[in-house]
């Protein structure tokens, strides 16, 4: 018990990036999931279509709606990582002013 208040300080913060990494590898799997059940549903589509399962309206109308979905997906994960880089130069803004900001000692002679 006393070890680990006395580690918090040094622990705390690797808690919090691992914690980040595992949510970050946890959403770039969803989201790779999501694209790749997308492109699976395409390619059963133009196969339906291809075969004269569906006319050529529906498979235009599916095949819009598909896309778009993917072209947002796409989108979603373009903006954040976008996001996470903002993040990331905020941060080294933050180190660098707050470096800039210690007192420095002066000697006079």
């Amino acid at each position: 018990m006393l070890m680990k208040v006395l580690l918090a300080p040094v622990m705390g913060p690797i808690s919090g990036v691992v914690w980040i990494a595992e949510q970050i590898q946890e959403r770039t799997n969803t989201e790779f999931d999501a694209q790749e059940n997308l492109h699976k549903r395409l390619l059963s589509l133009q196969l339906s279509f291809d075969i004269g399962e569906i006319s050529e309206e529906d498979f235009e109308a599916q095949e819009e709606e598909i896309l778009l979905k993917i072209q947002a997906l796409e989108e979603e994960s373009r903006l954040a990582a976008l996001a996470e880089e903002y993040e990331d130069w905020q941060e080294e803004l933050e180190v660098t002013s707050e470096a800039d900001s210690e007192p420095t000692l002066v000697l006079l002679s």
